[in-house]
């Protein structure tokens, strides 16, 4: 995590606390040439517009006052989503059981994405319950994993 994201994230943790949410990830991006601070908030009930927008209001005069970041940025607060990463021990632990999507860099077996139900990982290995069979992927092979919502 990088001073910035830090930073903005002790800030809203304590606002996101008083409104009955947590922080789920704060990223500051350059996309298409623009810089993009994103909070991103959960709650066990849901997130609504409402709410990320009850949460900016309240952060945004904090970010002004501590200033970390001098260029210019777009502030915005969303819910992290029904098929949000998964980066941290926690989120891991969390969704144990839960279905998965496993983003490769290189393919394995002519797929770069597997999807199956999470049933371990460690800083070394995420492991998934594919189609019946146990596949295990070095941490070294794996992208991204995000939850999958099944339909």
């Amino acid at each position: 995590m990088s001073r910035i994201t830090e930073l903005v994230w002790q800030l809203a943790e304590p606002v996101a606390a008083r409104h009955g949410c947590e922080i789920w990830d704060v990223e500051f991006v350059k996309e298409a040439g623009e810089r993009f601070l994103r909070v991103y908030i959960d709650r066990e009930d849901g997130v609504d517009i409402d709410l990320c927008e009850a949460v900016s209001r309240e952060l945004d005069p904090l970010l002004d006052e501590a200033d970390p970041i001098q260029e210019a940025y777009t502030f915005e607060v969303s819910s992290a989503g029904a098929e949000r990463e998964l980066k941290r021990p926690g989120d891991f632990e969390r969704f144990m059981g839960s279905t998965v999507a496993v983003k490769l860099y290189s393919a394995r077996g002519g797929r770069k994405e597997h999807v199956g139900t999470l049933t371990g990982w460690s800083p070394e290995a995420v492991e998934l319950e594919e189609n019946g069979k146990t596949e295990k992927f070095a941490a070294s092979e794996v992208a991204q994993v995000r939850l999958r919502i099944l339909f």
